[in-house]
């Protein structure tokens, strides 16, 4: 389901965040990236989505160069991917309900079908109660379940997760990983970046490590 082929991405002033690194991942495979901050994690993950573009290299996600993908083609690449990203990109002007419900009006969901699927997600993440609350008022906490909620709730075929459990309690962080676990046992390829060890003993699956932008060890 996803490939890299001699991968290297560069910043501006030089900084070569991956070098040539080479994988990949089968579809409704769980995938650990593990490393040191600043390893290049959070960078593979961009890449995946097309959010980034490689310096060089090839990144191929369903069949497609997703480094080649026009600005017009790269949402419909995304609507088959959750996106759990450290700085949330939560709406604001939307309360918690609406900022749920966002992909799935965009794939067109029949209203009532939407709703359904929206309150039993944010149910799942333990927000039911803030259904009507503005992003702004939550904690960092809940900001972060709230981001989840959204990229689950249209049962995406990818999840990419950039660490998904950094801002929560002990119990808030295992439900999330067994739901995550869920989504993975129905056939939901999932790459998680994370430092949580627990997570990756609890849910099993393959570890890529990074160090300063190579992998340098594949698990099982």
């Amino acid at each position: 389901m996803i490939s890299f082929s001699q991968v290297t991405k560069r910043y501006p002033g030089g900084n070569e965040a991956l070098s040539g690194v080479n994988f990949s991942i089968e579809q409704g495979e769980l995938v650990f990236l593990t490393g040191h901050s600043g390893a290049g994690k959070s960078t593979l993950l961009k890449l995946i989505a097309a959010i980034e573009r490689p310096t060089s290299g090839m990144v191929s996600v369903s069949g497609q160069n997703v480094g080649r993908l026009s600005r017009h083609a790269i949402p419909y690449l995304r609507r088959n991917i959750g996106l759990v990203f450290q700085d949330h990109k939560l709406l604001f002007d939307r309360n918690v309900i609406e900022n749920v419900l966002l992909p799935l009006d965009i794939a067109g969901f029949d209203r009532r079908e939407a709703l359904r699927r929206a309150r039993a997600v944010i149910d799942k993440v333990g927000l039911l109660q803030r259904e009507k609350a503005n992003p702004i008022s939550l904690s960092g906490g809940e900001q972060q379940r709230l981001c989840i909620a959204r990229a689950l709730v249209s049962r995406p075929a990818l999840l990419l997760a950039d660490e998904p459990t950094g801002n929560l309690d002990a119990g808030y962080a295992a439900d999330i990983m067994t739901m995550f676990r869920d989504f993975n046992q129905v056939g939901t390829t999932l790459v998680i970046a994370t430092h949580d060890d627990r997570a990756i003993i609890a849910l099993g699956g393959r570890a890529l490590k990074l160090d300063h932008g190579k992998v340098t060890e594949v698990s099982a």
